[in-house]
This record gives C-alpha cells, sequence and structure tokens, in this order.
C-alpha cells in the first residue's frame, strides 16, 4: 500500500548536503551534551556545570544544561525527519556533521568552559592534565573524523553519489 501523495518524497526534489550536516551537527552537540551531562555530572558525580557556586546552584546548571541539550535533540530530530520526509537527506554529509557536532561540543566545553572561563573542571581533587589532555584529544578525535567524513561526502557528491 502506497503512502498519500503528501507523504511520499518528491522526484525532484535533491539532496541537501548544507542542511544534512548541519541538522545532524545540532544532534551530534546534543548526544555530546548527554554523555557529558549523565557520565561526568550524574554517574561519576565528578562535576557540575557550574561549579563556582553552591551545590543547589550546580544542579540547577546541570537542569538548565539537560533542557538545552534535549531541546537541541528534539529539534534535530524533527528537522531530520523532515529531511527524510522530503528525501532530501545526504547521508554522507549527515554522518559527517553529526561527527563535527560530537567533537565541537567536546572542543569547545574543553577549551571554553573549563579553561577560559573556568565554570567547571573535568575532576577536582586530582591532577586535571591528564583529564584535560584526555578530554581534548577525544574532541579533536572527534573534530577530524568529522572533517575527513566531510571530504569523503564531497567527493561522492561531486561523483554524483548520496551516499
Amino acid at each position: 500500500m502506497n503512502p498519500p501523495a503528501h507523504l511520499r518524497p518528491d522526484p525532484l526534489e535533491r539532496p541537501e548536503p548544507r542542511r544534512s550536516m548541519a541538522v545532524c551537527g545540532v544532534i551530534g552537540a546534543a548526544v555530546m551534551a548527554a554523555v557529558d551531562e549523565i557520565v561526568f555530572h550524574q554517574i561519576l558525580g565528578w562535576h557540575h556545570f557550574y561549579d563556582r557556586s553552591t551545590s543547589r546552584v550546580g544542579l540547577l546548571s546541570d537542569g538548565l544544561l539537560h533542557t538545552g541539550e534535549l531541546l537541541a535533540l528534539v529539534a534535530g530530530f524533527f528537522l531530520y525527519a523532515d529531511l527524510r520526509r522530503r528525501g532530501t537527506l545526504a547521508p554522507a554529509h549527515a554522518w559527517a556533521g553529526l561527527f563535527l557536532g560530537l567533537g565541537a561540543f567536546q572542543l569547545f566545553d574543553g577549551i571554553v568552559d573549563h579553561k577560559l572561563l573556568r565554570l567547571h573542571q573535568v575532576r577536582y581533587g586530582v591532577d586535571v592534565a591528564p583529564y584535560d589532555w584526555a578530554w581534548n584529544l577525544a574532541g579533536v578525535a572527534l573534530l577530524l573524523t568529522g572533517l575527513l567524513l566531510t571530504r569523503r561526502a564531497a567527493r561522492l557528491g561531486r561523483a554524483g553519489q548520496t551516499t
């Protein structure tokens, strides 16, 4: 049984590489925020998003981070579903965007939040240097993966392929 005409992809629509990359970049950043918040804030209890005040303020800041991450994730998946519904998703660009978002969030958190703004550290009561190196190198690895996937997606796009 075929879906109604308004739910079928338009055969004249073309893949949207930039939009696919941007939408999945938002999803990637939200996923990394969720991993950080769940693993390091809740399970390990190493830090809160904002640690320069009371525990109560730290918990409030975690709640605000969680809210923002969930809103970005829901918005990202609605936009992703729209790309799929219209048949304009460019999968190779989407994967590149996902890894760029993962790495960008990780590096932003490690450099801006940890070092420049000093909102929190990865962990307290220990030498933070190994944690900072691991945190930022993980972000660099994710970002480099995204850049390599971006190059691959561009090559595929020039060759007329969308996957």
